[in-house]
């Protein structure tokens, strides 16, 4: 009897910080009703080099950030390895990231694919954060990948 109890009292707490994590982890991302990049599909950034809106019935949730897909097939290539298809800085913009460590929104269709990495950025009022950023990558990407590093902790 002390053993059953003692596996269910595991299984509980093995719950617990699980969803623990996940909600620490969906509080970290730039989400919309949970969906992350606001309903694009994070895969079509590199496989069409363009920001494609997913649809509802190809859709994941992974680790509690729900993504849609443009395809079964894109959807299928995210879970082979869905590290390689998050968007970096949990989707917040990378230029203020790098420039003050600001979660700002984003406009899912100003991107850039930087080392095999999806980052986005600020496009609004006449104000592309992407200019910005390429005028001064190196630095900022240090100091984007610092300021998240210490927001992740």
């Amino acid at each position: 009897m002390k053993k059953v109890i003692f596996i269910f009292v595991l299984c509980l707490l093995t719950t617990f910080a699980f969803a623990q994590k996940e909600s620490q982890r969906k509080a970290l991302f730039n989400l919309d009703k949970s969906v992350a990049i606001q309903g694009y599909d994070p895969v079509a950034y590199f496989t069409k080099s363009k920001a494609l809106k997913g649809k509802k019935e190809f859709t994941t949730d992974y680790k509690g950030v729900i993504y849609y897909f443009v395809t079964v097939g894109n959807k299928e290539l995210f879970l082979k390895n869905p590290i390689k298809y998050e968007p970096g800085y949990g989707g917040w913009c990378a230029y203020a990231m790098g420039l003050s460590g600001e979660k700002v929104s984003v406009d899912p269709s100003t991107f850039k694919v930087l080392d095999g990495k999806l980052y986005l950025f600020y496009n609004a009022f006449f104000n592309n954060t992407l200019k910005d950023w390429n005028k001064d990558e190196a630095k900022l990407k240090l100091k984007a990948d610092g300021n998240w590093t210490k927001i992740t902790q």
